[in-house]
């Protein structure tokens, strides 16, 4: 069982920078791939990145590819996204997950987190 509490969001300008964190609880924390979801107002959920257990190997949304990084640091038990030049367009609730495989598909993700809210004002 893993449970995640995301944290870091909050109000920015448009162009400004924010890292969500993402911690884990549980001792196999460095044996899931991690990702991030987000979900704006009215608007379908979307994979936004993902991340190896390792560390080794991510993948993007092309709409954020470029400006957005995704981390984890599996001694704290904790993953990132960096999100640097933000767009309106990001504004969303994000979620982070845990799953046994690094994918942009939300159903093969088993655990989520209670999400954090990105408001980007322009």
């Amino acid at each position: 069982q893993v449970q995640l509490v995301e944290s870091g969001g909050r109000l920015v300008q448009a162009g400004g920078s924010l890292r969500l964190s993402c911690a884990a609880s549980g001792r196999t924390f460095s044996s899931y791939a991690m990702g991030w979801f987000r979900q704006a107002p009215g608007k379908e959920r979307e994979f936004v990145a993902a991340i190896s257990w390792d560390g080794t190997t991510t993948n993007y949304a092309d709409s954020v590819k470029g400006r957005f990084t995704i981390s984890r640091d599996n001694a704290k038990n904790t993953a990132y996204l960096q999100m640097n030049s933000l767009q309106s367009e990001d504004t969303a609730v994000y979620y982070c997950v845990a799953g046994r495989v690094r994918s942009s598909r939300a159903g093969e993700y088993d655990y989520w987190g209670q999400g954090t809210q990105v408001t980007v004002s322009s």
